[in-house]
């Protein structure tokens, strides 16, 4: 695949409870030709308006898992889209399995009937499947289940776009399918949620710095930071997340 510039951006970096003062989870691809989020946050519209991101340019949304703080804002992107800027292009969704029924649950419960409402644009919904790459639009995504207790099998993230490989650990525990996601990546977006504090379902830092060099991979950013990560940021060898972050491959 042919190589052209592609810009990931951080909307959101933060976890489920704004520790930092952080909008959720909410990453940006761009390329000459296209823009698509990797997860969407129940805060998302937020600061994509802030960046000045019309939501009309995201041709689809890659959900690792189907948690609220990272699912949560398409019921909003949506409703955006069929009321505010009247998007006209489909939109796609993609995702674990059981993301249609999800959404449109979520959807119902926080603005009943929008669902079921007339839009004039197509609403897709894209399922993986475990280490199947899938081409849509213009990208090739592969799944890697890992380990969190979200209802649904959650995955770590494998995207080729634009002759460049995206990594992204979603929440998760340690697992070597993390190596596998981020094997010859260009860039490996890595949840470092406690710096050493062991949790169900998510990566500390120190067990990712322990298995460090089994990635082969290029820049790592780490994110989905609790507050706890956050006060010893400054002793992490990688590059942290921050809002707003830009990084160019």
């Amino acid at each position: 695949m042919e190589k052209s510039p592609v810009e990931v951006l951080f909307l959101g970096s933060g976890d489920a409870f704004g520790s930092g003062g952080r909008f959720q989870t909410c990453i940006s691809v761009r390329t000459p030709s296209d823009r698509f989020l990797v997860d969407c946050g129940a805060s998302s519209l937020i600061p994509m308006k802030q960046a000045r991101i019309d939501p009309r340019e995201v041709s689809k949304i890659l959900v690792s898992h189907l948690h609220g703080d990272h699912f949560g804002g398409i019921p909003f992107f949506v409703l955006d889209a069929q009321l505010v800027t009247k998007r006209t292009a489909p939109l796609t969704i993609i995702g674990p399995p059981g993301l249609r029924e999800r959404v449109t649950a979520a959807m119902e419960v926080l603005f009943p009937g929008s669902a079921t409402a007339r839009r004039n644009f197509d609403l897709k919904f894209v399922e993986l499947f475990p280490r199947t790459a899938t081409t849509i639009d213009g990208i090739v995504a592969t799944a890697f289940p890992v380990i969190n207790a979200s209802g649904a099998t959650p995955y770590a993230l494998r995207v080729e776009v634009a002759g460049r490989v995206i990594a992204y650990s979603g929440d998760t525990e340690w697992t070597p399918a993390l190596v596998e996601a981020a094997r010859g990546a260009d860039l490996f977006i890595c949840e470092a949620y406690f710096f050493d504090k062991k949790a169900k379902g998510h990566l500390d830092y120190s067990t990712f710095l322990s298995r460090r060099g089994d990635f082969s991979c290029g820049r790592i950013v780490l994110t989905h930071m609790s507050e706890d990560m956050l006060a010893r940021s400054h002793e992490i060898e990688d590059i942290p997340a921050a809002d707003g972050l830009r990084v160019s491959l």
